[in-house]
């Protein structure tokens, strides 16, 4: 089995029947893992298909193998790839880390400008981010809205979070700023014009020494 054998694509309500399989998976993730994530309902996972703010894997045969979603707050400054599930029967195959390049690929399409964040344990993932440009941060640069974080109420490290002021925790905070890309971008690019300028000028110089008559 390769990851040839998926069809990678963004959800639609051709895809709500497999919601609460989703959310039975997310759940049982959870638990194995010792940690917990937001809990969502079928209803919740149904609605973001049909918003076309999730992405989904399926298996050539049709059954569901993954899946992630789109959330956005703070009025949209903030987007955050939630709730990436892969199905127990197709992992080890790379599944991860094409639905998270696909789901990352959605979220700058629909939001160029906003910032894009995760808290995960799993190095996995974090790896996954850093390949996609996201950076470590603090938790104070990620967004202060409060429906976010009452989100991490059914986490098991809910009471660390809370004892430390929301400053830190078991996760790892990671974000994607694409003013702070672009800048790099930009300076990147600077660079490579002054040397090609400087180049440039010293090829001139020695074309015109070459042309000059030799002295004796």
């Amino acid at each position: 089995m390769t990851i040839q054998d998926f069809d990678i694509q963004v959800a639609g309500g051709q895809h709500v029947e497999y919601a609460q399989q989703i959310c039975d998976e997310m759940a049982e993730s959870a638990k194995a893992r010792g940690t917990g994530i937001a809990k969502r309902s079928p209803q919740y996972v149904a609605d973001k298909m049909l918003e076309g703010k999730a992405v989904i894997a399926l298996h050539k045969d049709g059954t569901w193998a993954g899946f992630c979603y789109i959330e956005t707050w703070s009025h949209g400054d903030f987007v955050a790839n939630s709730g990436l599930i892969v199905n127990p029967e197709f992992r080890k195959v790379g599944l991860a880390k094409a639905i998270k390049e696909r789901v990352f690929q959605l979220s700058r399409q629909k939001y160029p400008n906003s910032k894009i964040f995760g808290l995960t344990t799993g190095l996995a993932v974090m790896k996954i981010n850093s390949d996609l440009g996201y950076e470590p941060v603090t938790y104070s640069e990620l967004t202060q809205d409060e429906d976010f974080w009452k989100g991490c109420r059914s986490c098991v490290n809910f009471d660390i979070l809370m004892s430390k002021d929301r400053k830190n925790c078991m996760c790892t905070a990671m974000l994607f700023d694409p003013a702070e890309k672009q800048k790099e971008y930009e300076d990147k690019m600077r660079k490579i014009t002054h040397k090609a300028t400087l180049l440039e000028r010293i090829e001139n110089a020695l074309r015109k020494i070459g042309h000059e008559p030799i002295g004796r």
